[in-house]
């Protein structure tokens, strides 16, 4: 049998005996045709008994193994995710066989958006924004295709408040509930809107540990494997322009949940290998916290408090926007954004690792590029990110520049 043929049965088998579309709280992400290809870790237990799931391991082992091989690029891609969604034995040999996108620079489940990029080239994708309903929408791509098969990656909703604005981040482009399984975090910022906070659904490796977070909902209101908390793993900060001078803006990028060592020779950056299952996850104690409980803040709209630091966690990764030059002839700032972006924009930014001599990050790591973001048309922006980010702090940092700031400009 071909490997071709093969997959067209999985295929069919997939969408007769696991189809998410007919349960009633998840209806709405699989029908929807902007929702996230990749799809939330939903297991589908009822194909368990079914002959393919009694296949010798070796054998299944290599039908994975070929099909993750060749299956490189979205949509074709899905295979893959189909191959998990079979049974129990599938699944758990599909996810020893996918490796992280740091180590083959591809996205493949949900998990995958909170992990960090490659090291030696970056991810490109691009942000759809939707002036009419607020929306901002992230697809894995170059450039926006002509049809409606770029695959959704992330999607944010802009929400105004009386003294801050929230940008809530999901899977899915038509649920931004906080209750719901597809919130993944948000971006708040201050009333002056220089000032921005980075919250996920999920704790933080063991490696950076926030003795403060912050719930979103009282647990009765919701199933208890939701996630009900949010955790601030980063902060982002544009210098006011008291002045008024010409420039672009100015930017730091504090990640709370990133130690700089992981930009050193050697060093690794937290890598979360699943998605928080329960609510127990949720608010059991971090290890080597020293006995101290986080700290609950019931409200939703009460200021960002920065996280506290075990001492053994280490300094967090702090980011600068790179300086550019200032071009006589065509009398404006320039940056080399090697093609990626292409009309002019107060927005669009380099980031680059902000280090001191001791921390012994080699002159070339420190003028890497870890992620830019620009304009290429109206309402369409590129967004290339690397190792230590991940696709979702990335994003994350992208929304802020779409916030109104007048007082850095």
């Amino acid at each position: 049998m071909s490997l071709k043929i093969m997959m067209r049965e999985l295929k069919e088998m997939k969408d007769g005996i696991g189809n998410i579309s007919k349960r009633g709280g998840e209806r709405k992400l699989w029908r929807s045709r902007t929702s996230s290809h990749v799809v939330p870790d939903q297991p589908q237990e009822s194909a368990e008994q079914s002959p393919w799931a009694n296949l010798p391991p070796e054998l299944l082992l290599d039908i994975i193994h070929r099909v993750e091989e060749s299956e490189t690029a979205w949509p074709a891609r899905a295979a893959v995710v189909f191959c998990a969604a079979v049974c129990r034995s599938w699944r758990e040999i599909t996810k020893e066989i996918v490796k992280t996108p740091e180590q083959c620079g591809r996205l493949t489940f949900p998990i995958s958006l909170k992990q960090p990029g490659p090291r030696e080239s970056p991810i490109q994708c691009y942000i759809r924004r939707d002036r009419a309903t607020s929306t901002y929408l992230l697809f894995y791509g170059l450039v926006p295709s002509e049809g409606e098969g770029d695959k959704l990656l992330l999607a944010a909703r802009k929400v105004r408040r009386a003294t801050c604005t929230d940008f809530v981040i999901s899977l899915a482009a038509d649920d931004f509930a906080r209750a719901s399984y597809t919130y993944v975090g948000k971006l708040r910022s201050n009333f002056l809107g220089t000032k921005f906070t980075v919250y996920d659904s999920q704790p933080p490796c063991d490696s950076m540990i926030p003795l403060t977070t912050h719930r979103r909902f009282h647990s009765k209101q919701v199933s208890p494997r939701l996630p009900v908390c949010n955790y601030s793993i980063g902060t982002i900060t544009y210098e006011l322009n008291v002045l008024r001078t010409r420039g672009p803006r100015r930017m730091h990028c504090v990640l709370h949940s990133i130690p700089v060592s992981a930009i050193q020779e050697g060093g690794t950056a937290p890598t979360p290998l699943a998605l928080p299952q329960s609510f127990d996850e949720q608010l059991s104690p971090l290890p080597s916290s020293k006995g101290k409980q986080p700290l609950m803040d019931t409200s939703s709209t009460s200021p960002a408090v920065t996280p506290l630091f075990s001492p053994g966690s280490g300094e967090p990764l702090t980011l600068k926007n790179k300086a550019p030059r200032w071009h006589e002839q065509l009398q404006c700032w320039c940056l080399n954004f090697k093609g990626r972006v292409t009309v002019a924009s107060v927005k669009n930014f380099q980031l680059v690792a902000a280090v001191e001599p001791e921390h012994n990050v080699s002159p070339e790591d420190q003028e890497k590029v870890i992620l830019q973001f620009g304009k290429i048309g109206k309402d369409i922006f590129t967004m290339d990110y690397q190792y230590p980010l991940s696709a979702f702090q990335a994003f994350a940092i992208c929304l802020s520049s779409f916030d109104t700031k007048p007082a850095c400009e």
